[in-house]
């Protein structure tokens, strides 16, 4: 696997952008320079993030996200944490 993260990145597996190695290696994602913590899919080609509100899911189980556009910079966590 390489060191860049995908161009494009979703939680859902019944997403096409679905990757579970990446998931699993641990992605990090920083929008617009401010860490992103719930962030359940994204684009960096689109410039545009779909972050998870709240608590709150809809009628299938899936959050509630919210899509907000600016510079995505996706990274692999590589602290050492043994898994």
């Amino acid at each position: 696997m390489t060191d860049t993260p995908p161009d494009h990145l979703s939680n859902n597996p019944k997403s096409p952008h679905y990757d579970e190695a990446a998931l699993l290696r641990g992605v990090g994602i920083r929008f617009k320079g401010v860490e992103k913590t719930n962030v359940e899919e994204y684009c960096v080609s689109e410039s545009w993030v779909r972050l998870s509100v709240g608590k709150s899911v809809d009628r299938h189980g899936a959050p509630l996200t919210m899509k907000l556009s600016g510079t995505v910079e996706p990274y692999f966590r590589d602290d050492g944490e043994a898994g």
